[in-house]
């Protein structure tokens, strides 16, 4: 049982990943940057503390399914979706604290370009999340 909720956490978590990454953030970046910045602020709040919850149940649940025998692919699904940590606060905050800046500041001539990197930088969320969900699907199957 605790593999499938670690299964079902990294699912939805992967899922809100993907709709950012696919279809949140290309809409934002078709608005105008001031527009664009003040959706940005609470979506990624919001966003932040559904995901953040997510990957740290997913991942808590996942190394519980592997401490109680069930195999590798449990641990290694707990390591990538709880990668997403370090790798939000080393590689996605600075760009999110610049971001914050822009818009407080209205410097709005790097926000365009910050932006895009904030989306690429997300994506990897969504990779981290799917190789989780691969891993925990492949476990539960065996």
């Amino acid at each position: 049982m605790l593999g499938i909720l670690a299964l079902i956490t990294a699912s939805a978590f992967t899922g809100a990943a993907l709709y950012i990454s696919f279809a949140e953030h290309p809409a934002r970046l078709g608005i105008d940057v001031p527009a664009m910045l003040a959706q940005w602020q609470p979506s990624y709040a919001r966003g932040y503390v559904m995901q953040a919850t997510l990957a740290v149940a997913s991942g808590l649940l996942g190394l519980a399914a592997w401490w109680a025998g069930g195999g590798s692919l449990w641990l290694a699904g707990a390591v990538l979706i709880l990668s997403n940590w370090p790798f939000t606060l080393l590689a996605i905050k600075p760009v999110n604290d610049a971001l914050q800046s822009a818009r407080a500041d209205g410097a709005h001539e790097n926000a365009v370009p910050l932006m895009r990197r904030w989306g690429r930088l997300h994506a990897v969320r969504g990779v981290l999340g799917a190789g989780a969900t691969i891993c925990y699907g492949l476990a539960a199957a065996t």
